[in-house]
């Protein structure tokens, strides 16, 4: 299973931490990903990580703003996200993916198996 929570009303320029608490199943054997989606549109990747930690990807608007990690004894994935704007408002969803591989980060919504409820994020202008 997995928790999203950290999302809130926040103003532009301000900063959020998203957490994803994940437990049933050993955690460094899945690759994390973040993604978000507004009503009525498709659910886009934000980041990813690797399932040790070593690899991470990032869309190209939250690359410098946003930064994912994971601890990997504490069976967490963080989001830290700096710099908000208006743009990034929208429903935050934590996914995992099992992989044998340490390099894998998948970018695409049907590559996870595992999602959580997710964590709403409104920034404010």
């Amino acid at each position: 299973q997995l928790q999203a929570s950290g999302g809130g009303l926040v103003q532009a320029g301000g900063s959020l931490r998203l957490s994803c608490a994940t437990s049933g199943r050993p955690f460094s054997n899945f690759a994390m990903g973040w993604f978000r989606q507004l009503p009525g549109k498709e659910r886009e990747f934000v980041a990813g990580i690797s399932r040790r930690g070593g690899s991470t990807r990032s869309v190209d608007s939250a690359k410098g703003r946003f930064t994912i990690s994971r601890d990997n004894a504490k069976n967490l994935v963080l989001l830290q996200m700096n710099s908000l704007k208006p743009e990034d408002t929208a429903v935050y969803y934590c996914a995992a993916k099992f992989t044998f591989s340490t390099i894998e980060v998948p970018i695409r919504s049907e590559n996870y198996a595992y999602w959580g409820q997710g964590t709403e994020v409104t920034v404010s202008s």
